[in-house]
């Protein structure tokens, strides 16, 4: 790596003034930048992981209006979290955020501590959240480095190591750190980001000639900026054939069959349309379920995930319920617009109930 080099050495100082008065006139007006609360730092950190800003903001608001304190998201019932979250993705996010707010109910007063090792031991926030709240909400001089940074500080210091590597990390981190300023933490660190997200971007030639760090920056201009940083290949996503089964009842108006999923591994403790490996066979999959029109098919479609990657074939068909299994239930269309969220993994049958459920299709003929 060249983190020593001397040109470097020099110009840490050049890049934070650099940075800062480029975020001064350049920002973004976000929501969760608008009384930038420790609850909504956290909120919005938790929002964008893994998720773009524009999807985050109107799902940021909502949420917002819907919990608008720690207590609030500590109490709400699991099934409205989850309805507030659906769309979003990463479940596992939420529910975090909910056990992190419980915690905070009971040893903090409902409020986040203006400490970051205290913020880092909650659940869901690491290293990258803690330093974001503590740095935006309580003007804590601590590094926050994300995908966006770690990009920026490769490309900035021509640093050619694989940047998921631990000792990478914190070799990236430890310069971050050294350049954070004491009187304005929560400008650079947001800076770092917004010039990651809009201008040092991904898997390609960043924008160098409206960088505010072209002078200060080991690569500018060059062919090496699209090749950094450098990351170890990903593991091929393995492919799961699987049918989602559309089961609505005969009555006016109709019910979809929904089951919960177990509380542990992919979408855990989600409700979902009834899903399983796909045989040559059709099978109603829930007990107490029976099928009375044909199966009607509806259209393929595809989901990927980190690891895995779900092939779907849907089917719809009506049927009678005699009795249901303990993990799932019959929504109707308002449970469904109101505390039932569905995966993303199922928006291309999901989309559809609202109209199945108010009968403009019934006992399997349009």
């Amino acid at each position: 790596m060249t983190l020593s080099a001397p040109h470097i050495a020099s110009t840490l100082s050049a890049c934070t003034e650099a940075l800062c008065a480029w975020y001064a006139a350049e920002k973004r007006e976000l929501p969760w930048r608008v009384n930038a609360s420790a609850y909504r730092v956290w909120v919005s950190e938790i929002m964008l992981q893994q998720t773009r800003v524009e999807a985050v903001k109107g799902y940021f608001d909502r949420f917002m209006t819907a919990l608008p304190t720690v207590r609030d998201l500590a109490e709400v019932d699991p099934d409205r979290l989850m309805k507030l979250w659906e769309g979003l993705g990463y479940y596992s996010r939420a529910r975090n955020l909910q056990k992190a707010a419980q915690i905070l109910v009971r040893d903090y007063g409902g409020e986040l501590p203006a400490d970051y090792e205290k913020l880092r031991a909650l659940p869901g926030i690491g290293d990258y959240t803690a330093g974001a709240i503590a740095s935006i909400a309580f003007g804590i001089a601590v590094p926050a480095v994300d995908g966006n940074v770690l990009r920026v500080l490769a490309r900035l210091t021509a640093c050619a190591d694989d940047v998921m590597r631990p000792a990478t990390r914190r070799s990236l981190t430890a310069l971050c750190a050294s350049m954070v300023p004491q009187e304005d933490p929560a400008s650079f660190n947001q800076a770092l980001m917004e010039l990651g997200e809009r201008i040092c971007l991904p898997n390609t030639m960043p924008h160098c000639a409206v960088c505010p760090l072209r002078a200060l920056c080991a690569v500018a201009d060059t062919p090496m900026a699209a090749k950094l940083p450098v990351r170890a290949p990903k593991k091929e996503r393995r492919v799961e054939p699987r049918t989602v089964y559309v089961l609505l009842t005969q009555e006016t108006p109709s019910r979809v069959v929904l089951r919960k999923r177990a509380d542990k591994g992919l979408l855990a403790g989600l409700w979902e349309l009834p899903s399983t490996l796909q045989s040559e066979e059709l099978a109603v999959p829930i007990e107490g379920v029976s099928r009375v029109s044909e199966w009607l098919p509806l259209p393929d479609s595809r989901h990927l995930f980190s690891h895995i990657e779900w092939h779907m074939k849907g089917v719809l068909c009506f049927v009678t319920v005699s009795s249901l299994p303990p993990d799932c239930e019959l929504a109707d269309a308002a449970a469904l617009a109101e505390s039932r969220a569905l995966p993303t993994a199922f928006r291309a049958y999901a989309h559809m109930l609202p109209t199945w459920l108010g009968n403009e299709i019934a006992n399997g003929k349009e």
